[in-house]
């Protein structure tokens, strides 16, 4: 160029760049763009995890009253604290303390847009050279995201699959070493739909305290069980092994679009007393934002007044929405489901591709449903098991069972049997 000027030289992080085509939004944009546009039926996503887009899975009245009585009261026009309001801290503190043989004071709890943007800021808290963290396979590949772009080596543990997902405790004990940061325990799981025992979670925690490491207690889909196993707290065990837990009010209150969530610092016996991970934690909320003020202060009403009765509807509804889908998916022959979802809102199904004529692998299985019956479920390839899929059960009946019906169509329609 002339006249002295200099070309911009602005280039990105490029730890960025293709990032969304394995997490799943992006995977569930490409499928979307392989729907075929001119055919009749309509599109039916039982790929994600938010099912407030079906009429029977609506938010209660009593917390839409408690974010209209905050906003209208003029209270919460203001800045929140970093570590969000202390009503805020308090009610969630109250509310875990419920589960556990022990009291959280509000200081142990940190208020966050929902519960991934506490897993951002527990991975940034523990990231520093060397570190390696532990995580299920299958999981959720928010935590492979974070974990990569703060450079945190990922090591995988596998759930078994003919165990009720169960955590490999052996493989655990394997892959720890000195520089493992924690391990992350998701219960109810996703994308499994597996609810630990108390036995089972006990020695997670009793192998946490052997090897010395913290654990991460996904709990987003706290209480959301149907099955024979009870949700159960791993703050719980936290006197064995120090427990950060994650939550919100996005899942069991069907409301993931106000953003609010916490990450809980569960540690009875004191293993972090002198240890920098608080200050490590309020310094990071003191570089980012959190959820909107005036849904802070909803949230003592909302977590204290909500009726029982509302929680006891929905868990109904998913174990109605849970049993059909895993009694219509059991008549396809081409498909395998290791368990009948006793948790949260998702069922792993195993794609048995030897009785596929021209399926390769669980994307092209994906795609090609997307296209030919506008059904979009999202590959196993996302969560960490390839050739298997991810089905959210959480949906209206009639759809759930068209969707599904869908899927055993072009699943007998490209069998090696149909085509002989």
């Amino acid at each position: 160029m002339g006249n002295g000027e200099k070309n911009f030289n602005v280039q990105g992080n490029e730890r960025l760049i293709g990032s969304s085509d394995t997490m799943i939004r992006g995977v569930l944009d490409l499928l979307k763009g392989n729907v075929e546009r001119s055919m009749q039926k309509s599109m039916i996503v039982l790929g994600h995890g938010d099912p407030t887009s079906f009429p029977g899975f609506r938010t209660t009245q009593d917390a839409e009253e408690a974010v209209l009585e905050a906003l209208k009261s003029a209270q919460y026009n203001c800045y929140a604290p970093p570590a969000g309001l202390p009503s805020a801290r308090r009610a969630v503190a109250e509310y875990l303390s419920r589960d556990v043989p022990y009291e959280l004071s509000s200081t142990d709890v940190h208020i966050t847009s929902g519960c991934s943007h506490a897993i951002e800021i527990i991975l940034k808290v523990l990231a520093r050279p060397g570190v390696n963290i532990l995580l299920p396979k299958p999981g959720f590949p928010y935590y492979e995201a974070i974990a990569e772009f703060n450079q945190i080596e990922v090591r995988h543990y596998d759930l078994i699959s003919e165990r009720g997902w169960e955590i490999n405790l052996d493989q655990v004990e394997a892959l720890a070493d000195d520089n493992t940061a924690a391990i992350v325990v998701i219960n109810p799981g996703n994308p499994s739909g597996s609810v630990y025992s108390y036995q089972h979670l006990e020695r997670v925690a009793v192998i946490a305290k052997l090897l010395g490491i913290p654990i991460i207690a996904d709990e987003v889909y706290d209480h959301l069980t149907f099955g024979s196993n009870p949700f159960v707290r791993m703050g719980v065990f936290a006197s064995l092994a120090p427990v950060f837990t994650l939550g919100s009010i996005s899942k069991r209150w069907l409301a993931p679009g106000w953003r609010v969530g916490w990450l809980a610092i569960c540690d009875p016996a004191g293993n972090f007393q002198g240890n920098t991970i608080d200050n490590c934690i309020k310094g990071c909320l003191n570089i980012v934002s959190g959820p909107a003020t005036f849904i802070q202060g909803a949230i003592p009403q909302i977590l204290e007044n909500t009726r029982k009765e509302f929680f006891s509807d929905i868990n109904a509804k998913l174990k109605e929405c849970a049993e059909i889908a895993y009694d219509k998916i059991k008549e396809i022959p081409l498909l395998t489901c290791p368990l009948k979802p006793e948790g949260s809102m998702f069922l792993m199904v195993r794609l048995n591709l030897d009785l596929f004529e021209d399926v390769t692998d669980d994307l092209d299985f994906c795609l090609k449903l997307a296209r030919e019956e506008s059904l979009l479920v999202l590959p196993g390839f996302v969560v960490g098991m390839k050739n298997w899929i991810r089905i959210t059960f959480a949906a209206g009946l009639s759809t759930l069972e068209d969707g599904i019906g869908r899927m055993k169509s072009f699943c007998m329609r490209h069998s090696l049997a149909a085509a002989r």
